[in-house]
């Protein structure tokens, strides 16, 4: 449920109903798409932000109950009047995309999870109304499962976004571990580089783990779908913990033994 590629989007999963497929397609085709837009090319920043708005547009013709000429939204509008599903988590990724184009550093924690708010929990949102679960409970136990995701992604990437000029370690955290930027661009790996990323994953394992119960309560497949979700998280922070945080020479993933991990253990949850 991670956006930055959609990694955890369960798209073509066994594991996902075949009636709920195409509506799933079309929900990942508009965020991809838009995700393109913040991130792929070489437009500038005002183009970027002038197209996105352009989607902005074609969801408030969807609210007024009007046709669009755009193939990614008349292949959405289908989906979201027959599973009555709601606009603002869709508007909510767009903000997030928006952010993307002109924000790359997170001075605290707190920004960096409003960010996660608008970036990956709408996905989980928009799966527990296609499944018909989107309880208050779920909700938030959805959120905190996918804004952990969010956080394990930039903990993987760390190396990555720097090349892209970003940053998602909150800049208090590199402060008070007595790191700057410049230990990023030297791909620092020393004690207090470390300290902050055990900091990191600890932190991001806790949340995760405060949404687990959901894949337990969650019947039938979208129980099981969300047990290999939790399990793969939880996996990668072990994966980064191996390395002790090296995420520069080796960004930290999965093979085939750890699916099988993941697959043990989302059986024995």
């Amino acid at each position: 449920m991670a956006v930055d590629h959609y990694e955890n989007f369960p798209v073509a999963s066994l594991l996902l109903p075949a009636h709920l497929r195409p509506a799933v397609g079309a929900i990942y085709a508009f965020a991809r798409s838009a995700d393109d837009i913040a991130d792929e090319g070489e437009a500038q920043p005002a183009q970027r932000l002038a197209e996105l708005h352009a989607y902005a547009q074609q969801l408030d013709l969807i609210e007024a109950g009007q046709a669009s000429n755009h193939p990614i939204f008349q292949r959405l509008r289908p989906y979201i009047a027959a599973h009555a599903l709601p606009l603002q988590p869709f508007r909510d990724l767009l903000s997030a995309f928006r952010q993307d184009v002109v924000t790359t550093r997170y001075a605290r924690y707190e920004d960096l999870l409003d960010y996660c708010r608008r970036s990956a929990n709408p996905v989980g949102t928009l799966m527990l109304h296609l499944y018909k679960a989107a309880s208050e409970e779920n909700l938030r136990d959805s959120d905190a499962i996918c804004s952990a995701l969010q956080l394990i992604n930039f903990w993987q990437d760390v190396a990555i976004d720097w090349k892209k000029a970003r940053i998602y370690l909150p800049m208090e955290d590199l402060q008070a571990h007595g790191l700057s930027e410049q230990d990023i661009d030297q791909a620092c790996r020393d004690q207090r580089w470390q300290a902050l990323m055990r900091f990191e994953v600890a932190r991001a394992r806790a949340l995760m783990l405060s949404g687990a119960p959901l894949a337990k309560r969650l019947p039938g497949r979208i129980g099981w779908e969300l047990r290999l979700v939790v399990q793969g998280g939880l996996r990668i922070l072990e994966r980064i913990e191996q390395v002790e945080g090296d995420v520069f020479r080796q960004r930290p993933k999965l093979g085939k033994w750890d699916w099988l991990v993941v697959a043990w253990r989302g059986l024995t949850m």
